[in-house]
């Protein structure tokens, strides 16, 4: 069931992070991330942070939708995008550390589903407006990702020293996902709005979805000395997937 508000989205994020919980599925990774980055704004909400109020909601519900309904299509074995079904397939690898995973759904749902929301809920003549409020979402994303490794790291001390001694490499990765991903999905929403009629987006979201499917490599697949960096880092990160989501959510119990 489609979100037709904030609090609903919320309330569908809360759900999938209990039956990940449940499931001990690494699924409930990036729904705990998500539900953090959907709360944040929900309390920026009427604060004189974003631009537009009302549209902002409107751009976080139509932005969350295309996630919730490709988590439920997937769960259901019913056909979703290339990006998603990449992110969701790699939850049943238990050797790719914590950070891997989130940026895994954040490649599918910036890079892919985030220049689509945008494209619905404006037009070639008003899109401009829009881009404060959507490098601002970027921007709560960005800070969350950096404090749930702080988090982590909290809980696992050795993984603390890793993320420090390799900071390069945890820069690189979160810079992927931001920069590259926010300026792409804004161009991508650009490139939509010029074609009315949503059948003739369907093979330019196709080729998109494709290209965004493929960047996933980039997150799983590394030189030798990366592989070895982020095993010594999966080896730190002990515990279950509940674990690492309550760890996510800041619950203790750990």
């Amino acid at each position: 069931m489609l979100a037709n508000t904030i609090d609903e989205v919320i309330e569908q994020l809360e759900a999938i992070i209990q039956t990940s919980i449940e499931d001990e599925s690494t699924l409930g990774y990036f729904a705990a991330l998500y539900q953090k980055v959907t709360i944040n704004v929900k309390n920026k909400l009427n604060q004189s942070y974003f631009d537009d109020d009302q549209r902002m909601e409107q751009l976080d519900v139509i932005f969350a939708n295309r996630y919730l309904m490709a988590y439920t299509d997937y769960k259901e074995e019913k056909d979703i995008s290339a990006s998603w079904k990449v992110a969701f397939n790699l939850s049943n690898d238990h050797h790719l550390i914590v950070l891997q995973h989130l940026l895994l759904g954040m490649n599918a749902h910036i890079n892919l589903d985030l220049g689509i929301a945008a494209a619905e809920i404006t037009n070639a003549r008003s899109i401009h407006t829009l881009h404060s409020d959507f490098n601002k979402i970027n921007d709560i994303l960005s800070s969350l990702v950096e404090e749930v490794q702080n988090d982590l790291a909290r809980i696992w001390p050795f993984l603390f020293k890793i993320l420090k001694w390799a900071k390069k490499v945890d820069d690189f990765l979160v810079n992927f996902s931001m920069n590259i991903a926010r300026d792409g999905a804004w161009k991508f929403a650009n490139e939509l709005i010029l074609v009315d009629a949503t059948p003739s987006r369907k093979p330019m979201i196709l080729e998109r979805d494709n290209k965004i499917s493929e960047l996933a490599t980039l997150i799983t697949n590394h030189r030798i000395l990366v592989k070895i960096l982020f095993k010594i880092i999966r080896f730190g990160e002990r515990g279950n997937p509940s674990d690492k989501i309550k760890a996510l959510r800041n619950v203790n119990g750990i």
